[in-house]
């Protein structure tokens, strides 16, 4: 068999490359630029395609499948050569159900929590040594690729919400037609695919309603709670909350009924994921005291809370957080796991959504728990993204903190957190970036010597 990617150099199109490569598959592609890790990932399994670009020749009628990356355009060359011979054209999304259609189909679904609670799963299942194949948006320690396809009866699919291709202007979470699934949170993002918060919300109900057995969903999430009990589909509902904890010296422990578990993770919405997890593992013949057992050294996907480093009077953190609702959460964790230190939190504005100057208002009250906030943006990625010119004053009034501090130059932020005597404070780094080139752990071993 052979498959050929288009844009073979994305996060998650690499990753299924080599999970195929893996299987046996002969796997080839192209993509006109390869960034790291993908190209270095690519060249170690004899993936990388020796000229970057699109080549119409490469398209043959030997080909089984395309499978058509978000990357790829309407027009792409060997795209549109592929159509000419009536190939199978698949987009990523297609393609793991077409793999995993006789298996059980497990979907974490939601607007955040999605790739934690889909790593809390799979780190669960593997210390019970239950066999599985997977999907999961994030490189997870103890697992070589984000993807995995084998001969195992279960998949567990981390479902995301956006577009799945050019071809197919579906979400790609409603191709996967789960027989278990899961719904964390919901609030309104990619406002460039959905213009406005009724019709993203839709795709939501739209999911739980293809669902065949069972949904877990966090019940503390009020529109979660409507769209789930507002839906006619005649399925399990197992709805979860935050679970009773401490917290003891900075540590996280759950009280539960097979006694007290300590945890490497912490937050409410942390916990709130873990016990969505843990609904999920159930489902899955496995008992609370094997889960509780199994969790206890999960420390988080990258860049989820992701510990950079720490000494005895200060913690940095990375976290993906960009949108609103992902913010106010990481912010408040943090605070209230460290209660007796200063917080400075810094977000990136970098998403089309978050630099929509339609969308900003959303941004409201999202960093009032941190001592002292800072928003970067950069106004080239606003031109880039053809957007309305945004300015540091308007992004302080739509964020509701008239002493938060906005810069346009990353180099000027980092200076300023130089400048700061890091003895009982805490420093969070959110973005779904990287701050135009911050090394983030360079950066805390300067903060933290």
């Amino acid at each position: 068999m052979r498959v050929h990617f288009i844009a073979i150099g994305g996060s998650a199109m690499h990753n299924l490359a080599i999970a195929l490569h893996k299987k046996g598959i002969e796997v080839t592609g192209s993509d006109d630029y390869f960034f790291e890790p993908s190209k270095g990932r690519l060249a170690k399994y004899g993936l990388l395609p020796k000229q970057e670009g699109w080549f119409d020749e490469r398209i043959t009628k030997d080909i089984d499948s395309i499978i058509l990356g978000m990357a790829a355009q309407i027009d792409n060359p060997e795209l549109v050569k592929a159509k000419a011979l009536g190939l199978n054209i698949y987009s990523y999304p297609e393609y793991l159900y077409e793999q995993s259609k006789d298996k059980t189909r497990v979907v974490i679904g939601g607007s955040h929590g999605k790739t934690s609670i889909t790593a809390m799963i799979l780190h669960v299942l593997q210390k019970v040594n239950i066999e599985f194949d997977y999907m999961v948006g994030a490189q997870l320690e103890g697992f070589e690729t984000m993807v995995q396809i084998t001969n195992a009866n279960i998949m567990i699919l981390e479902g995301d919400e956006y577009l799945s291709s050019a071809l197919d202007r579906r979400p790609k979470f409603h191709l996967y037609q789960p027989n278990i699934a899961l719904l964390s949170g919901i609030a309104w993002d990619h406002i460039n695919v959905f213009p406005t918060y009724e019709n993203y919300v839709e795709q939501f109900s739209i999911f739980v309603d293809m669902i065949s057995d069972s949904i877990v969903y966090c019940e503390s999430d009020s529109e979660v709670k409507r769209v789930v009990e507002a839906s006619n589909n005649d399925i399990k509902r197992l709805p979860y909350s935050t679970p009773e904890h401490v917290i003891e010296n900075g540590d996280t422990v759950l009280e539960t009924t097979e006694g007290r578990v300590p945890l490497a993770v912490f937050g409410d919405h942390n916990l709130q994921n873990l016990t969505g997890a843990r609904l999920i593992c159930n489902q899955l013949n496995v008992a609370d005291k094997q889960f509780y057992d199994a969790i206890q050294d999960f420390s988080g996907a990258s860049k989820r809370l992701e510990l950079v480093k720490k000494n005895d009077s200060t913690a940095i953190y990375k976290d993906f957080a960009h949108s609103p609702s992902k913010l106010k959460a990481t912010t408040e964790a943090v605070k209230k796991q460290y209660t007796d230190r200063e917080l400075i939190a810094c977000m990136e504005l970098h998403t089309y959504s978050s630099l929509n100057k339609k969308f900003l208002e959303q941004y409201n009250g999202s960093m009032n728990l941190a001592d002292k906030a800072i928003v970067y943006y950069n106004p080239e990625i606003v031109e880039n993204k053809r957007l309305e010119e945004i300015s540091p004053e308007m992004i302080k009034q739509e964020f509701g903190r008239d002493d938060l501090l906005v810069f346009t130059d990353s180099d000027k932020m980092v200076s300023l957190l130089k400048d700061e005597t890091w003895v009982n404070k805490n420093l969070l780094l959110m973005s779904s970036g990287n701050f135009h080139g911050v090394d983030f752990a360079a950066l805390a071993g300067e903060l933290i010597r």
